[in-house]
């Protein structure tokens, strides 16, 4: 734990917009995962769970919509801890490149969600 408050605060230092970055992700992933928990509806049996060009929309149960939440967590913990050891491998430039690619993940996701919660 000391070492990642020693690799924030060399961050925070050295290269503020990483930090921002970092920012962010984890308050997008935290809209996404509220977004996505006021969505799943427990009380109906089948659910729009994913949709394809060929197939068109695949019904499932609502524990299926459970890798929003935990795909919005995954983001928003995992990927910043990876941000900060890039950043204390690689550098700046990669922590950068990793963020900015999680974020348009983000956006991906938060597509995907609202297409299947509009549709169903």
């Amino acid at each position: 734990m000391k070492k990642i408050k020693d690799d924030l605060l060399e961050i925070y230092t050295k290269n503020r917009s990483v930090l921002v970055l970092m920012i962010w992700v984890f308050v997008s992933s935290l809209a996404i995962l509220i977004f996505s928990l006021t969505k799943i509806d427990t009380t109906s049996s089948v659910v729009k769970v994913g949709y394809g060009d060929i197939g068109g929309y695949r019904d499932g149960v609502w524990l299926n919509m459970l890798a929003f939440p935990l795909l919005a967590l995954t983001f928003g913990v995992l990927h910043n801890l990876l941000a900060i050891k890039i950043f204390e491998k690689r550098g700046a430039g990669m922590a950068k490149f990793f963020l900015i690619i999680t974020m348009l993940l983000l956006l991906g996701v938060l597509v995907v969600l609202i297409r299947l919660s509009s549709e169903g």
